[in-house]
């Protein structure tokens, strides 16, 4: 009598491969979108911690802290490049000898779309927002400007923040 021998068929594993091939391509963009809620997750809470980090430092300071992105050592308006923050005690949204640069943060996904109502964030040493806009919204929209995904951040004038409750607007 010949011995039982344990494996698997040509036809068994061919047909396993196909449902997993099949499973995959079903699974795959599900993921793509689940990536996505991920990252912008991950990048709002980033902001959310410089925004309280800037906002702390004025304090502990008692001196006006900025956090912008900087090009040619002024602020300008495209935040997904990333953006420093620093004591600004020499001009306003300007690195210049008189201020101690506290943190660099990197660039955002270069896919992704990240902004804010103004080209700084500037905290007085009370703690409070200065400037033209003393309050806003800074958006963070991973990949398609239009995804569900899409999260914020709400400044009030009293230099507080919080997540945004409502929907983002990513246009």
């Amino acid at each position: 009598m010949r011995p039982k021998i344990n494996g698997f068929t040509l036809v068994e594993l061919m047909v396993t491969l196909v449902i997993a091939m099949l499973l995959i391509g079903v699974g795959a963009p599900s993921l793509k979108s689940l990536y996505e809620g991920y990252r912008a997750d991950s990048e709002i809470r980033k902001v959310s911690q410089s925004l309280q980090f800037a906002r702390s430092h004025a304090v502990s300071y008692g001196s006006r802290v900025t956090m912008c992105p900087i090009v040619s050592g002024s602020c300008n308006s495209d935040w997904s490049k990333g953006y420093k923050i620093f004591l600004d005690n020499g001009t306003a949204n300007q690195i210049d000898g008189n201020d101690e640069i506290l943190t660099v943060v990197g660039a955002f996904n270069s896919s992704d779309f990240v902004t804010y109502d103004n080209s700084s964030i500037s905290y007085s040493p009370d703690g409070l927002l200065t400037g033209a806009f003393t309050s806003g919204q800074f958006v963070y929209c991973p990949a398609n400007k239009s995804s569900d995904e899409s999260l914020g951040i709400d400044l009030s004038p009293s230099g507080k923040s919080k997540y945004s409750t409502t929907s983002v607007n990513c246009m």
